[in-house]
């Protein structure tokens, strides 16, 4: 080991304040053993202490003051919940409040009365004072005075490393002794061409500017340094894997387009094909035969004509002596899609069938048979079609729906029912904004079906409040009376509590006496699916007019003569969701609703969630604002990101160094593919530590 290596990877409690205890805290709350790990444990944001405010000079208007003074007359005050710990702080023009209403007996031992203290904290007004609550104190010492100095990094600590003394300000402390020493230690990651291309900072600059910035512009070079150097890595990988699988993975190859294809599109379409579907369909039947294994995400908005794309190429895999089989993440959905085939291919010679969970045993084991035996053609169906027992003659296509439910070792096993792997088709309504598609799915390719079919009228959607219902329900009455059907929706967070079951309940309640002329009816996860699905026919074949529903309904449900569609308590939905759930209406060319129901008073977030789907019915916008709103991590579709346990980027705000990296990591593979070139040995040498590192690092797709 040498010594740059050896001094960077020491044990963190070696470092000056950790110690053992401090050090199994550091690696129980965060992950850090040693000093490469402290040093890689970058802080989230930023203060500006540059300014002390005089306590006259404190004003609502102001987000956060810093001050300095004696702390007098600590005292708690109130009982129970309403118990508060209040102190003074004073300066030479006036007195301010503090107050705290937690950790008060921790915070009331450690307060010293007539020491002088650095304060910093919001300034707020209660009972015609100011005051300040829950402010981060230190006493004013020489050292504490040097950690307040410009921009403060805030680091993001635990309950259990706050009582080891290691807020963030404990942390930054650790960062002040390990950094000055530990960034002579830190070696070049990235070659001189590309740093020289980009103008980026080197390393060690960056290490030190991130931790102990030297003003606003050192730590914007810091961080965009290191965020290039993130997502460079990433893209490379994934990229390296995709050229990898494509050389080494051999898939079948789907030579003619035959019969029964061209029977279909000939005489059963039942309309036009858009420009959009018809470019989809021959980028996936130009991967299908190349004898290359075909990986291929297909993006589409809700009701964008997806499924009959992914149709028209199993009758190319059908017409190749091959079989098929499309996967989908719910029973309901399964039926669905099946329902939507057997429509399809009526008149067909095309064998079809269905297989979930409710699959009775004696019909199960028909249906293996005639897969086995290559009787069937296409087999749609949930995850009981990953199970052992399910043997294909010849699988030549895999399409499934809605990706993101399932994971990726399901996925995988349906890989391993052919020695050759058949051709993937992933599906999904979700639209995924171009920076998680670039990362997420960066060793899929893409295709995006952008266009609707003719006909269609874009949903129409309006914000009304709780106090304007009975104008909304006069409205929904209108819409019934004209032979259509609406969904309303509740917002089951989660099935097993008690008080959305109950709103779900009192809402189905009011609504059956607000239309007693009309048939409604309530559906929900807790039903059993013969239930469900009763009700979901019974809702198509406009036996019921109203469904009062959860999100059960959020994806696949195709009833065409719904046009109305009411969401209640709307600013409890994420804006994605939101959006799914307006795509169960829309879906004829009769203009359709969606009606978003709110309490007057808002948060802001919510309130641009409503606004943004006011605004537009496109999918895209819609999920790249719905990432700026919430992140990446808790967008549908990216539930696996902490699969990239991305310690700096920011993928909804990163976008621009994401598709810079992207292009570097494209030109430093299609001139080196082995990274065997001189000038790109640094590279090869870091992706070599990253995959030692992280496993089988960032295989997300």
């Amino acid at each position: 080991m040498n010594s740059v290596s050896s001094f960077l990877e020491t044990p963190v409690e070696y470092l000056k304040r950790v110690g053992p205890q401090r050090a199994e805290v550091l690696k129980k709350e965060l992950g850090i053993f040693t000093y490469s790990d402290l040093l890689h444990f970058f802080p989230f944001r930023y203060i500006d202490r540059t300014r002390f405010y005089k306590i006259k000079e404190v004003s609502e208007e102001l987000p956060y003051i810093q001050l300095s003074g004696k702390i007098t007359n600590p005292r708690i005050l109130g009982q129970k919940r309403g118990m508060r710990l209040v102190a003074e702080l004073s300066d030479e023009t006036g007195v301010i409040e503090l107050v705290w209403f937690q950790g008060i007996k921790w915070i009331s031992k450690t307060l010293r009365p007539g020491i002088e203290y650095i304060v910093f904290g919001k300034p707020s007004v209660f009972n015609g004072k100011f005051n300040i609550s829950h402010p981060a104190l230190e006493e004013k010492t020489d050292e504490n005075m040097e950690l307040v100095k410009g921009l403060q990094p805030v680091y993001s600590t635990t309950e259990l490393l706050k009582l080891k003394g290691l807020d963030s300000t404990g942390i930054l402390k650790l960062q002040r002794s390990l950094v000055p020493l530990a960034v002579n230690y830190v070696n070049e990651t990235l070659p001189e061409w590309i740093t020289a291309k980009l103008q980026l900072m080197p390393l060690k600059e960056a290490m030190k500017h991130i931790h102990l910035p030297a003003g606003n512009e050192m730590l914007a070079q810091a961080q965009r340094r290191l965020k290039f150097e993130e997502l460079f890595y990433l893209q490379l990988n994934m990229l390296r894997q995709k050229i990898n699988r494509e050389a080494e993975v051999k898939g079948f190859t789907f030579s003619h387009v035959g019969k029964t294809f061209n029977d279909f599109y000939n005489i059963h379409l039942p309309f036009p094909l858009t420009s959009a579907q018809k470019k989809v369909v021959k980028e996936i039947r130009r991967d299908m035969g190349t004898g290359k294994q075909m990986n291929r995400l297909l993006q589409g908005d809700v009701g964008s004509g997806k499924t009959l794309v992914a149709l028209l190429n199993m009758l190319i895999a059908i017409d190749n002596g091959y079989q098929c089989c499309l996967m989908a993440p719910t029973e309901i959905l399964a039926v669905q899609h099946f329902a939507t085939l057997k429509e399809l291919l009526a008149g067909m010679p095309i064998e079809l069938d269905i297989i979930t969970g409710s699959t009775k045993k004696r019909e199960k084991k028909k249906l293996l048979d005639k897969l086995e035996t290559g009787v069937l053609h296409i087999i749609t169906g949930t995850h009981a079609l990953i199970e052992d027992a399910v043997k294909f003659k010849r699988l030549g296509l895999v399409v499934i729906d809605e990706q993101h439910r399932f994971g990726v070792a399901q996925r995988a096993r349906m890989w391993q029912k052919n020695e050759t792997p058949p051709h993937v088709l992933v599906m999904t309504a979700t639209p995924i904004p171009r920076t998680l598609a670039m990362t997420f799915y960066g060793d899929l390719d893409v295709s995006v079906v952008d266009e609707m079919p003719p006909g269609r009228k874009p949903v129409k959607t309006v914000h009304s409040y709780d106090n304007r219902r009975s104008e909304v329900y006069g409205f929904i009455k209108k819409e019934i009376e004209a032979g259509r059907q609406a969904y309303i929706l509740y917002p089951l967070i989660e099935e097993s509590e008690k008080s959305d079951l109950e709103d779900l309940v009192s809402g189905f309640e009011e609504i059956q006496k607000a239309f007693p002329a009309y048939r409604s009816a309530m559906i929900h996860g807790r039903l059993k699916f013969a239930e469900r699905e009763k009700i979901m026919n019974l809702f198509a074949k406009n036996e019921i007019q109203i469904l009062v529903a959860t999100t059960v309904i959020e994806v696949g449900v195709n009833v065409p003569n719904a046009s109305i569609i009411l969401i209640e308590s709307a600013q409890r939905f994420g804006l994605s969701q939101l959006h799914q759930l307006r795509g169960r209406v829309g879906r004829s060319s009769c203009q359709s609703y969606c009606i978003l129901m709110t309490p007057y008073k808002l948060g802001s977030d919510a309130r641009a969630r409503i606004q943004t789907m006011v605004q537009t019915t496109d999918g895209f916008e819609i999920s790249e604002q719905d990432l700026k709103l919430r992140g990446p991590g808790d967008l549908a579709g990216t539930q696996q990101s902490g699969v990239l346990d991305l310690k700096i980027s920011d993928l909804a705000r990163d976008g621009i160094i994401v598709k810079q990296a992207r292009i570097i990591a494209e030109e430093v593979l299609a001139e080196d593919r082995e990274l065997r070139l001189g000038k790109n040995k640094i590279i090869a040498l870091q992706l070599a530590r990253l995959e030692k590192e992280k496993g089988n690092w960032s295989r997300i797709s």
